[in-house]
């Protein structure tokens, strides 16, 4: 745990630590309930007794990496799998976590509190491996208070407690500890002290994998496999690879006409395997006078978000069990708490204000090549009901007000790259050195071809697109005129610096005469499949949408609502952009792996169109230039403007990015505010004069 304890408070925790012990390990064989919370009493105690004897052996150890080093690689894996049996596909049906099983056994009400309950108990995984007395204890004791009200309401009763007095006990676990929690989760982000993760990287011989195992993170083939072969690749090209990295940060903050000189702390995001090019990427960032911090991805109903993962993280054991309890927080989430949660998060920031002002952003080491993710629809998982999605939305607009307040969009930027994963299949090396060829690209050649595109549609009023090949997009984008054309322009030249690879000019369109519907056949966002998405816009915002993953119309909306409009009514059109990296496309279909491809790259590849805020979200006074001088004006639109009124109206903390391939694409079109029409993509092929260039990509 990031927050400073006395010593006293040390020893008090402790004492707490050991009484539950002692509690549960008497319980054993003697837990007086009848059937069926007798079962999930036992095997839940019995879960727990084997997590406080890893806790207690991985404490008691002076040196663990010479625990982990003195084990085979197959002894490793296989005590790293027992941490997560319950979960794997294999095993989830018979699993308490899996809302399915644990309603059939025990009724709705507290089949789902059940099934929560053993979800946030699989935490104690990640305490163990921390060595955070606190955080483990104070779940120990959550446990045992619910267990003892059961067992007097039986005792006492002879039957099973009020559900509501169970709930309330949950209720206010989460409400009196988001205090250390939210506190703990902040720091891990601003403050490099005292990371057990930097001693991974920095001082562990990487060449030796048994350190993948230290993190507790659940590991497999993959991320063995993954770390050979980064071990096995020169140091200059761990160099190139980090460089394009830092150098991608550093840039961010130049051409987004940022102060980096004035920051001291960079969060670095990864997937284990990775470390030896973070290692390399740490020394460059500290030499910019930037120390990192390394959190890890949410694993706790106080620091997960969804099904994202955001910070450091190993294999996903079950992403249908991520998907399962996404929305746990129905089991609490009330107007209440939410007030508390952004009292908290406001009081913390407001503390640790000096740290928040000196933190520059994420930068992001991504991965790709797992297969794609069809979630299935989990009738018995927690669902957010109308007025909880409406607090969610609104806690999610407060909350990210209050964070940028502390940490000034204006004055931070993130970088972003990808890379394959041996799961993307036998070409794998092969796959790997084309993606670091793509993420090297001439960002010089980009940037000229791309400022003769950037000419052309400046001239312009709308941009028109239509597909192709059973793709019905028909959409018309209206664009900010320009008053100053020598000085002004309106789209943004992206050569790789936070977005790498190099690819894309990028704009935020007026949302008054943008209008249409736009199609794509097959998509990937965030991880899940989308197929024959569509959206409608009216004057930029969504009016309609739809696609045909499930059978009933209702199971899609709700499927689009929750994981693309993040339970928004309506989003605005925020992002119109047109990728130019046709080298990534015909790699992609080379490789057949477009189901794949991560949305960094996969955005390069056609013109993309992101719901959401803008681009320049939270910095939209900041001027911004091209590499030719010109000051992009573009930067608002008319939600985002809503900000001189009042913020929380501005902004909806998302922005989703959706593409369409080149061969779905039938014309892109710049059209002047006289009706003539400059055409730039005809048929998935550049047809703009000074873009022969990327065509060429094709033919080879």
């Amino acid at each position: 745990m990031k927050i400073d304890m006395n010593q006293e408070e040390i020893e008090f925790i402790k004492e707490r630590f050991y009484l539950c012990k002692e509690r549960i390990e008497g319980l054993e064989g003697k837990w007086e309930l009848p059937e069926p919370y007798l079962e999930y009493f036992s095997r839940t105690g019995l879960y727990l007794k084997e997590m406080i004897e890893l806790f207690l052996n991985l404490e008691q150890l002076e040196e663990k990496k010479d625990w982990f080093q003195k084990k085979s690689i197959e002894t490793l894996l296989a005590e790293n799998h027992v941490l997560y049996q319950d979960i794997l596909e294999e095993n989830y049906n018979n699993s308490f976590t899996n809302p399915k099983n644990a309603v059939e056994k025990f009724g709705e009400t507290y089949g789902k509190l059940f099934s929560f309950l053993s979800t946030e108990l699989r935490s104690l995984v990640v305490f163990a491996y921390e060595s955070d007395w606190y955080l483990f204890t104070i779940r120990l004791e959550l446990f045992l208070e619910i267990y003892h009200s059961f067992f007097e309401a039986f005792e006492e009763e002879k039957a099973e407690p009020d559900f509501e007095n169970i709930r309330q006990i949950i209720y206010w676990f989460i409400s009196d500890y988001s205090e250390i929690e939210v506190e703990n989760r902040i720091l891990e982000q601003l403050d490099p002290a005292g990371d057990f993760t930097y001693e991974i990287i920095m001082n562990r011989d990487l060449h030796d994998l048994s350190y993948l195992f230290e993190y507790g993170e659940y590991v497999t083939e993959q991320e063995l496999k993954m770390a050979e072969h980064i071990n096995q690749l020169d140091d200059s090209v761990i160099a190139a690879m980090a460089d394009t990295y830092t150098e991608g940060f550093r840039m961010g903050f130049v051409n987004g006409n940022k102060d980096l000189s004035r920051k001291k702390v960079v969060n670095i995001r990864y997937s284990l395997g990775f470390e030896r090019v973070v290692k390399k990427a740490i020394e460059n960032f500290e030499k910019m006078g930037l120390k990192p911090t390394l959190y890890r991805a949410g694993y706790s109903i106080f620091n997960k978000t969804g099904v994202n993962k955001v910070g450091f993280l190993g294999a996903n054991p079950n992403k249908q069990f991520d998907y399962d309890h996404k929305d746990d927080k129905a089991l609490y989430f009330d107007k209440l708490y939410m007030n508390r949660r952004l009292e908290i998060l406001k009081t913390t920031y407001e503390k640790h204000k000096e740290q928040a002002a000196l933190f520059a952003g994420p930068a992001v080491i991504e991965i790709f090549g797992e297969a794609p993710f069809e979630p299935a629809q989990n009738s018995y998982a927690y669902t957010l009901s109308d007025l909880q999605q409406k607090l969610s939305v609104e806690f999610a607009i407060k909350a990210g007000d209050i964070t940028n307040q502390y940490i000034k969009g204006e004055e931070r930027s993130f970088t972003i790259i990808a890379f394959p994963t041996p799961a993307i299949g036998d070409d794998f090396k092969e796959i790997f050195n084309e993606v670091i060829r793509i993420n090297t690209l001439d960002a010089k050649l980009y940037g000229e071809i791309q400022n003769t595109i950037i000419e052309s549609l400046d001239q312009a009023s709308f941009v028109e697109i239509k597909g192709m090949n059973n793709n019905h997009t028909l959409l018309t984008v209206a664009l900010q005129p320009l008053t100053n054309p020598e000085k002004e322009t309106i789209f943004e030249n992206c050569v790789a610096d936070v977005n790498i690879p190099v690819g894309e000019v990028f704009t935020s369109p007026v949302l008054k005469g943008t209008n249409g519907i736009l199609h794509v056949s097959e998509v990937f966002l965030n991880e899940l499949r989308y197929e024959n998405l569509e959206i409608t816009f009216t004057d930029g915002m969504i009016t309609d949408y739809r696609c045909t993953n499930f059978t009933t119309e209702t199971e899609n909306k709700k499927y689009m609502k929750e994981n693309i409009l993040f339970h928004h009514e309506s989003l605005p059109l925020g992002e119109f952009a047109i990728g130019t990296n046709t080298t990534a496309y015909v790699v992609t279909q080379k490789y057949k792996m477009a189901d794949k491809m991560p949305i960094l790259i996969a955005e390069k590849m056609g013109p993309h169109f992101a719901v959401g805020d803008t681009c320049y979200s939270h910095s939209e006074d900041v001027k911004v230039y091209n590499p030719n001088g010109k000051e992009i004006i573009a930067r608002d639109n008319e939600v985002s403007l809503l900000r001189k009124e009042d913020s929380q109206k501005a902004y909806f903390n998302c922005h989703t990015d959706i593409t369409i391939p080149y061969d779905e694409l039938g014309e892109l079109t710049a059209i002047k505010k006289d009706g003539s029409r400059i055409p730039i993509i005809i048929e998935g092929r550049f047809v703009l004069p000074g873009c022969e260039e990327l065509n060429k990509a094709f033919v080879r």
